[in-house]
């Protein structure tokens, strides 16, 4: 009788997941397998929101693979040594897995790799989270893209495969006696006791957002894609992309039918943008994988000599949601409550961190990481470079956002800073990203005054990008504001 292993790490579905079905459908026993590894639960940027949201998919994956006759075997320790311990109590000879990028699982599976060959095992390593892997797309000189549009156009070019059916039934069930733990009831008995508000977890959840998403509001994401008080303008799958409760495929297959019943330009604009999106996702995992040394330091080392003369209480404002800037503060305070916050404020916070605040993207990145539900490395990483001007970008370091404008612009009537910031709710809304400009009013509300002037900070902020990388070109603009 043959038994394949399977080993779930970032695929927590039954549908639509390659290296599950490949175990499935090419073994008489399946062993689904799940290893609580200490060496990510105790790394330091995992937080509670993520850690919460894991263990809630997990218990969903638990139920789906009991409702198919299937059970999942839960163990606590090394990888390697866990797997090894499980093939000889089961006797397979093959383990199943989906590729994961980044730099600590690369280093994980290959010691798995060469702990598992010893026993005379074989790690079948699949593609599954993306649809490019990182060699896939290269250009006309053959090496991997590194500016985001010509990758762009190279991805769509190609055409993107369909979906997996769900897995079947087991053939042969396991033993009852085969030792798996139970897990935990709550987070607290994982070390990250959850403060924040549950993100939906699990392959429904994932299923329900999907289809919500693309039934109903893909066609207006262009324009309410920036609009954090909408609800409705995302469509929150970052968190079960990033923990795979849904798959890529299984995404765009649906995008696709949806952009094919678009009656209008704008419509079909909405579709392209949400796809836009989906594929910077790509961009940033092959950028990691290709260029590892972003996750200790700027895409571009030159920036890595970027003198930043930010305090440390700028940075415990911004964290606090007290810095005397509205829309900063109210997202903050969101991301504080809720483990997420609406990419436009993502873009916001990490450059008036970088920007004004001059603060390090590197402590932003790590704090966003414990404190976001989706934390990604590929994804966070390149979001902070791209907002600090260190990234793939060619030339983005003048490129610093307003947070007045910001705010002004992107929530014209106050609506989402009253919802996160009450001291300011009876504030009207053309004082409301200014308050100061009333200066009894922030006496009366409580609300802090802001810790920095913009313009006096933009000022030093373009002086120290300038002493590493040099004047300015003429060409160059010294600010945008999105």
């Amino acid at each position: 009788m043959k038994t394949d292993v399977h080993w779930f790490r970032r695929d927590l579905r039954i549908s639509d997941n390659t290296a599950l079905h490949a175990a499935w459908y090419g073994s008489d026993r399946l062993v689904p397998f799940f290893c609580w590894d200490d060496a990510i639960l105790k790394a330091p940027d995992v937080g509670p929101a993520r850690v919460a949201f894991l263990l809630r998919s997990l218990e969903s994956l638990a139920r789906n693979l009991e409702s198919l006759g299937h059970r999942l075997i839960v163990r606590h320790g090394r990888p390697e040594e866990e797997l090894v311990r499980l093939c000889r109590e089961t006797g397979a000879k093959e383990v199943h897995t989906n590729r994961d990028y980044e730099p600590y699982a690369r280093e994980r599976d290959l010691r798995v790799h060469t702990a598992l060959e010893v026993e005379g095992v074989l790690l079948k390593s699949h593609r599954d989270s993306v649809i490019r892997e990182e060699r896939d797309l290269l250009s006309k000189t053959g090496g991997v893209y590194t500016v985001f549009t010509p990758y762009s156009r190279a991805w769509r070019a190609l055409p993107v495969p369909a979906p997996l059916p769900r897995i079947g039934g087991p053939r042969t069930a396991l033993p009852a006696d085969w030792v798996s733990l139970p897990l935990p009831s709550d987070t607290e008995a994982l070390g990250h006791p959850l403060r924040q508000e549950l993100f939906p977890a699990g392959e429904r959840s994932a299923r329900q957002a999907l289809d919500t998403f693309v039934e109903h509001r893909v066609f207006d994401y262009e324009t309410a894609r920036n609009h954090p008080a909408d609800d409705t303008g995302t469509s929150r799958l970052s968190a079960h992309l990033r923990f795979g409760t849904v798959n890529i495929r299984t995404v765009l297959e649906r995008l696709s039918s949806a952009r094919a019943k678009a009656t209008t330009p704008a419509q079909v604009k909405g579709a392209d943008v949400w796809l836009s999106e989906l594929v910077w996702r790509e961009f940033y995992i092959q950028i990691l994988a290709n260029h590892p040394h972003v996750a200790r330091g700027a895409f571009r080392p030159e920036y890595d000599a970027l003198q930043w003369s930010g305090k440390d209480a700028w940075f415990d404002a911004w964290v606090a949601g007290q810095t005397g800037y509205p829309i900063v503060d109210a997202a903050m305070r969101c991301l504080a409550k809720t483990g997420w916050m609406h990419n436009r404020l993502r873009m916001i916070v990490a450059m008036f961190l970088t920007k004004d605040l001059l603060v390090s993207w590197q402590r932003g990145e790590r704090h966003f990481m414990r404190a976001l539900v989706d934390g990604d490395l590929a994804a966070n990483n390149g979001g902070w470079q791209w907002s600090a001007g260190c990234g793939t970008d060619a030339a983005p370091y003048f490129r610093i956002f307003n947070p007045v404008s910001q705010g002004e612009k992107f929530d014209p009537e106050g609506t989402f800073v009253r919802r996160w910031v009450p001291e300011l709710r009876d504030v009207p809304a053309d004082r409301i990203h200014a308050p100061w400009e009333s200066p009894l009013l922030p006496s009366r509300s409580g609300y802090p005054p802001p810790i920095v002037d913009h313009d006096v900070q933009r000022r030093r902020c373009l002086d120290m990008f300038q002493a590493v990388k040099g004047k300015p070109k003429a060409a160059e603009k010294e600010e945008e504001t999105e």
